[in-house]
């Protein structure tokens, strides 16, 4: 009888490891290979001109490039985000390699919710939100001949929001694929474009303080929809610590500082039902470390698996 009681408790034990076994690096696989898959089918997409606000922005560009020559080498940089070697696409790829190795990551929690948030970035709907960032950059800089997309005038939302003009380029401000705030000798942060995209600081007014920009942006997409997914842990880290380095400079002048986005902004129209249903940007960089407090969408969203119709192998490097 002893020995029988001692088998069905083995038993017994055996099946509660069994039900309580953690299934994170199996969901991280899963999203893995459909995040792989996604972004190729998008890549192709773009490819093949079935991205709208994609193919607007080349067309965009285009006209801006024979109308402003001066300019050619910066519309000619944005006209990349129609293609498979922009920076909002190349990023998805980058992230998408990087899952592969659990090192990049302060625990599975945000392996996992890095996962989840590549495969949904990938949609070719919430992607073709995203350019509608450069999009709207350049329909500015035409001074109005050229309509905006998915959002209303800049006017409009600089006095909803209240505020300031600061010049061609920046609703891309903030966005890491363009530029990275740096902080000088005296502690202040300021925006740096990137490459190409600092001939932008040849239509700006002056350079832009992390500071004022925080309390006085406009509308992006970027950054009031779409920065929970577009955004790396790593990219999303730098962005805290430029945020707590000068919350901690104002506290020292005795000042109150809020987070650029502890408010979002409004001004957006016509989002794809992917973009309204997305987190809210400001929970960008504060995922809890503890397991007990992620949520994932995955066991939510039933089309889950069946999300990607056209799949192709491996992830493209673009052409």
């Amino acid at each position: 009888m002893a020995a029988m009681l001692m088998r069905i408790l083995t038993l017994t034990l055996l099946l509660t490891l069994v039900g309580c076994g953690d299934d994170r690096p199996d969901k991280i696989a899963q999203f893995q290979q459909l995040a792989g898959k996604r972004i190729d089918t998008l890549g192709q997409m773009l490819n093949d001109g079935q991205i709208r606000n994609a193919m607007l922005l080349k067309q965009y560009t285009s006209i801006m490039e024979r109308q402003n020559p001066d300019m050619a080498p910066l519309f000619g940089e944005l006209a990349k985000d129609a293609t498979t070697k922009g920076p909002m696409y190349t990023s998805l790829v980058s992230r998408y390699r990087d899952l592969s190795n659990a090192s990049n990551y302060v625990d599975l929690d945000q392996q996992l919710a890095e996962a989840e948030n590549i495969y949904y970035a990938a949609d070719s709907s919430l992607y073709n939100d995203m350019i509608s960032d450069p999009l709207n950059v350049v329909a500015d800089m035409s001074n109005g001949a050229l309509a905006r997309v998915n959002s209303i005038s800049r006017e409009a939302s600089a006095l909803a929001n209240g505020a300031d003009n600061f010049g061609a380029g920046s609703q891309l401000v903030g966005n890491p694929g363009y530029g990275s705030w740096q902080t000088g000798s005296s502690g202040t942060s300021f925006w740096a474009w990137y490459g190409m995209y600092s001939m932008f600081s040849n239509v700006m007014r002056g350079p832009i303080g992390y500071d004022r920009w925080s309390g006085r942006r406009n509308y992006s997409y970027y950054n009031d929809v779409g920065r929970y997914r577009y955004t790396s842990p790593k990219q999303a880290s730098a962005q805290n610590k430029t945020f707590e380095r000068t919350k901690k400079q104002f506290n020292s002048q005795g000042k109150k500082f809020d987070s650029p986005y502890a408010k979002s902004r409004s001004g957006s129209t016509s989002l794809s039902r992917q973009s309204t249903s997305t987190p809210k940007a400001s929970t960008t960089g504060t995922r809890s470390k503890s397991s007990s407090k992620f949520r994932s969408n995955y066991s939510k969203n039933s089309n889950f698996r069946n999300s990607n119709s056209r799949t192709t192998r491996g992830v493209r490097r673009g052409k």
